[in-house]
């Protein structure tokens, strides 16, 4: 039985979460005393074949006593050892950070994707794994590992509190975050994008108008279509999608502001030889006729360039 085929429990777990905020009392002691799934009193069927509830929280998902990490779901993350000796030369720090806050089987893609980005190989990540590409970047990844039901595991983006995520987002002047979406739900013009033509697209979002710049324009260069979140021609439909909250990891920078892609599943799926799990995607990332390099590095070549104009503070 999967997780997302056991709701009772997890009802409980978020209808002790809000009776905490409600009454003010502690959450995480509200969640320790939670009511097991036999005893849920929510008043739901629990056969209920309802979309799964959403965590409010990073917190109160790691809480639940259903998940157990590396089992259900996984983190990995990556801070590079930066050392300045010098009172004299001023020595390069690290300017960037990359996020998958939905990776493993619940945007499929997004984990690898955001691997290659930060300049490694994403069959291959061990403490001693050389490096792919120079300058490498930190990263941090949340991954869904169920077999199936992954979706459950979602948190969306403004309510993530994982303080490994936060704090790589608040020491760094740009966060790249990847997300997945399907085509249909961005409802893009038909007259740019029928459903019938390439729905491999990239959504460009964040409150940082030059990454945003940026990245649409080394994305198209590299051959993919991208989208700016804010164009006016393309942003009635986009309000889900373009990374304008102000608590989403991508904007708690130390400017305030980053870079956020939400890429359909075609064009995630079309970076790889075989994206059907985790394993095989680590596996035929370099047997998709150079998509997934391309576009890894069309994202580089953006983080370089508005890098390029930050100076330190």
């Amino acid at each position: 039985m999967t997780f997302a085929e056991r709701p009772t429990s997890r009802r409980a777990v978020l209808t002790a979460f809000a009776a905490a905020a409600t009454a003010g009392a502690p959450v995480l002691g509200q969640l320790a005393s939670a009511a097991p799934a036999a005893a849920a009193t929510t008043g739901l069927d629990p056969t209920d074949p309802v979309e799964p509830l959403e965590y409010p929280s990073n917190t109160v998902l790691y809480q639940d006593p259903d998940l157990v990490e590396g089992t259900s779901y996984g983190r990995r993350f990556r801070r590079h050892e930066a050392f300045d000796p010098d009172l004299v030369t001023q020595s390069a720090f690290p300017r960037t950070a990359i996020l998958a806050l939905h990776g493993g089987g619940i945007e499929i893609g997004t984990s690898e994707l955001a691997l290659g980005i930060a300049g490694y190989d994403p069959g291959n990540i061990t403490p001693t794994a050389p490096r792919l590409l120079s300058p490498v970047y930190d990263y941090f990844l949340f991954e869904g590992l169920l077999s199936s039901g992954n979706k459950a595991l979602h948190v969306t983006s403004k309510n993530c509190d994982d303080h490994v995520a936060l704090s790589l987002a608040r020491s760094h002047f740009n966060v790249l975050s990847l997300h997945g979406c399907t085509f249909g739900q961005l409802k893009l013009p038909a007259a740019d994008f029928p459903a019938t033509g390439n729905r491999a697209v990239a959504v460009v979002g964040g409150l940082n108008a030059a990454f945003r710049t940026a990245l649409v324009t080394e994305i198209k260069l590299a051959g993919f279509q991208a989208v700016d979140a804010y164009n006016p021609k393309y942003s009635p439909t986009l309000g889900e999608f373009n990374g304008s909250h102000v608590t989403n990891p991508c904007n708690l920078t130390m400017l305030s502001m980053g870079g956020q892609l939400e890429m359909t599943t075609e064009l995630r799926e079309s970076l790889f030889g075989d994206s059907s799990s985790r394993a095989d995607r680590a596996r035929t990332w370099k047997e998709s006729e150079g998509r997934f390099q391309a576009f890894r590095d069309a994202c580089r070549r953006a983080i370089a360039t508005v890098e390029s104009g930050q100076p330190i503070l």
